[in-house]
């Protein structure tokens, strides 16, 4: 089953301008105001998910609809899982278009907020259509690229992007050489069912990473390597 969603989103106009330190500053929220006027009159931000049957696994890979993923992390999460959701979701290349100005540092960093706000309303509203639609309660998510490369290398993003077909006419999202993806406010990965929660970021021994959500798990590494 294929899913394509374009998702409905409210910005919360006082939450992003704490997040911003604009509340004291009278000139500079008008200015954020009308930023965010355009984006909620353009913005779409979507996403594409599969419900999918593991049809193999190998003792580090597993095949999803005929396509083969190689990570011993991966393998080993999903080691009593069957039904999985892969997924990519976007900012929208909407709002990606919208002009920040080369020279407009501050724009910039409040349109990446947004975008970056976006995203996550994306994510969060197909983690609660599974859950609803599927019956669970507790989803976790593994990423290709993020964290070590030894966790799921970033190259294995063009076997996710395969499944899904041509996933630019659908939702906007393009794969570049680079294995990245633009809008670059994108997000892609697997969600599966999991009795505790797991985050790339257990198995990631960077330090001092802006981006961690959680620490990282020595005997969760050592159990998988």
């Amino acid at each position: 089953m294929l899913f394509i969603r374009e998702v409905p989103f409210i910005l919360q106009t006082d939450q992003l301008k704490r997040q911003l330190n604009l509340k004291n500053h009278s000139h500079l929220s008008e200015d954020f105001n009308e930023l965010v006027r355009v984006v909620e009159e353009t913005g779409k931000p979507k996403a594409i998910y599969k419900a999918s049957f593991i049809d193999e696994k190998g003792p580090d890979s597993i095949v999803m609809d005929g396509v083969t993923f190689s990570s011993p992390a991966l393998r080993h999460n999903l080691d009593q899982v069957n039904r999985v959701f892969p997924y990519i979701a976007t900012c929208g290349s909407e709002v990606d278009e919208i002009p920040a100005g080369k020279d407009d540092i501050l724009k910039q960093v409040w349109l990446y907020t947004i975008k970056m706000n976006l995203l996550e309303t994306s994510l969060q509203f197909i983690r609660d259509e599974i859950n609803q639609l599927f019956k669970f309660s507790n989803l976790s998510t593994m990423n290709p690229g993020s964290g070590e490369a030894a966790i799921w290398p970033i190259e294995q993003q063009q076997e996710l992007f395969s499944i899904f077909g041509d996933v630019e006419g659908q939702i906007g999202v393009k794969l570049l050489p680079s294995f990245l993806m633009q809008p670059d406010i994108s997000a892609s990965g697997i969600f599966f069912p999991a009795e505790t929660s797991f985050q790339n970021c257990q198995l990631c021994q960077r330090e001092n990473c802006e981006y961690r959500s959680a620490a990282f798990d020595e005997a969760l590494w050592k159990s998988i390597n």
